[in-house]
């Protein structure tokens, strides 16, 4: 990862979190059921999620009490506006951006001595089987300060009260109390502490729970598109609920995704963009074998592409250029299908969200796509950074340099 994080790639946005916040974040962690870190220093992102704490704890959803209680913690306002960069769900972002659109100033003010530990309630105590994430509605967002700031808040006003009755102004143990409750929490008559639970709808979305599940339900009919092969070999036992469900690698997805509405494809206009160009670069890449020029110039360089594509033999030269060879092909007669001549995954990888979609439900399809054939470096990068990271790390050197060139190209 050394490469990505060189071209500012990977994770660049985390906030460094040392001294004092080290000490609150603990304290949230403790609060939310979780044991404290060890580590002295690290880094946090929008939610709170720590890279560092995720390694030493060997679990990269540590601010988790089972798959349906997610968490996030708030110890700096410099957590406002930036990633979430292993979300649980593809809303985990919209509801962070809703926290501090509604509650700014009081985070501000808030973080100057505490933390805020968040708790996602979707009024599911833990899941038993993949269709439970159906349940997912309208989740409620809790908050919840550390050292019950404002529960001492509230005693002090108490006190205060008490202070101003007859003559308890002369009492000596109250003098006493009402000081202790400053010293430990300082003056907190005209703070606004109260942070009331705002509500959050959920739509379609992504959910890592059950081995990675996309729940489309904006659409004709519902559909339930599993990643784990096992999981989804449970949900079709299913026989209350109704919904369509596939696993991701059927092809039948995208045949049920097309009839839908959902995705759409024109290979005519597709051949003629960047996006056709990186797909069928980065296919020709997965067929080099021992070859004596950098993967990266290869790809970059038009009369070394078209010399390692003569190279490779005849069967995978038309797997790689099948697309435009079918176009050919259509030219002079219509009686050929695209099955028989462009490669199915190819062919799968060329597809986009469709027109009519609203634009957060493109972000989520085209995760959904970039997963069925992650063939794009470049829309991987952008819709599903944890997956272009594991197959970022397979790759040749020299296609990793590709890789990083063509992405910061478009940034």
């Amino acid at each position: 990862m050394q490469k990505l994080k060189l071209a500012n790639l990977y994770r660049s946005e985390l906030i460094p979190i040392s001294g004092k916040l080290v000490e609150r974040y603990n304290l949230c962690l403790v609060k939310l059921g979780f044991t404290e870190t060890k580590l002295k220093t690290f880094s946090i992102d929008g939610k709170g999620w720590s890279p560092e704490i995720a390694e030493e704890k060997e679990n990269s959803q540590y601010l988790n009490n089972g798959e349906a209680n997610p968490h996030a913690i708030i110890i700096s306002p410099l957590q406002k506006g930036k990633p979430v960069y292993v979300p649980f769900h593809t809303f985990d972002r919209d509801m962070m951006q809703l926290v501090f659109k509604t509650y700014e100033s009081k985070i501000n003010d808030i973080t100057r001595d505490c933390a805020i530990c968040l708790d996602f309630d979707q009024n599911i105590d833990a899941f038993y089987e993949p269709l439970d994430v159906l349940k997912y509605d309208t989740i409620s967002i809790n908050f919840h300060l550390i050292n019950n700031l404002y529960k001492a808040q509230k005693t002090q006003f108490e006190l205060i009260e008490k202070f101003k009755e007859g003559h308890n102004f002369i009492d000596e143990n109250l003098h006493e109390t009402l000081l202790n409750s400053a010293k430990t929490y300082g003056d907190l008559r005209s703070r606004d502490l109260h942070l009331p639970p705002l509500s959050f709808r959920s739509d379609s979305f992504y959910t890592r729970a059950f081995g990675g599940v996309f729940v489309l339900r904006d659409f004709i009919s519902p559909i339930v598109v599993l990643e784990d092969k096992e999981w989804y070999k449970e949900a079709i036992k299913d026989t209350t609920h109704d919904v369509l469900i596939y696993h991701i690698s059927q092809p039948e997805l995208m045949e049920k995704l097309r009839d839908h509405v959902i995705i759409e494809y024109d290979l005519e206009d597709v051949v003629k963009t960047k996006r056709y160009e990186r797909i069928k670069k980065f296919e020709l890449s997965q067929h080099l074998q021992n070859p004596t020029h950098a993967i990266k110039d290869i790809l970059n360089d038009t009369v070394l592409f078209k010399s390692y594509l003569n190279k490779v033999d005849i069967k995978t030269r038309k797997k790689i250029m099948g697309v435009e060879l079918y176009l050919e092909k259509l030219e002079v007669s219509n009686q050929y299908k695209i099955a028989d001549i462009v490669d199915i995954k190819l062919f799968e990888s060329l597809h986009e969200p469709h027109s009519s979609l609203d634009p957060k439900h493109q972000d989520l399809i085209w995760m959904l796509l970039v997963n069925v054939a992650p063939k794009d470096v470049l829309f991987l990068y952008w819709y599903d950074k944890e997956a272009f990271y594991n197959s970022f790390k397979t790759w040749d050197d020299s296609l990793k340099d590709w890789a990083i060139e063509t992405i910061s190209n478009n940034i």
